[in-house]
């Protein structure tokens, strides 16, 4: 088991890892839009997806895989009315595979953000 950590996404809010690479698969934990250099939310729900995204992706590169290796994702919104700008920003950085996906509407997210994404990835 291998525990994960970037600096190009935000640190942990609490007590667990940024991902977890074991037995041929990567694990992260939910991602946020929170801008690693300050730890505040980006000011819209499309920034927030695009950070998000790329949170997911700079702890995937420490395992050495990119957003084409994710085979699940998990997505929760703070408000499924964004679903369709959600799924726009979304589908522009998976291209090249589809993987399965949930997207959940939730009560609420840690910082109160609008949107959180964990993926299972694959070696």
């Amino acid at each position: 088991m291998e525990i994960l950590h970037s600096d190009k996404a935000p640190a942990a809010l609490g007590p667990y890892s940024q991902g977890i690479a074991v037995n041929g698969f990567v694990f992260t934990s939910g991602q946020l839009g929170m801008i690693p250099d300050t730890g505040e939310l980006a000011h819209s729900m499309a920034a927030q997806t695009v950070q998000a995204l790329e949170n997911v992706a700079a702890v995937l590169k420490e395992a050495g895989l990119t957003l084409d290796n994710v085979v699940k994702t998990t997505c929760y919104l703070k408000n499924m009315e964004d679903f369709s700008l959600f799924n726009e920003i979304y589908g522009q950085y998976f291209v090249n595979t589809k993987p399965a996906r949930s997207c959940f509407q939730v009560a609420k997210l840690p910082k109160d953000a609008m949107v959180e994404i964990e993926v299972i990835a694959a070696k």
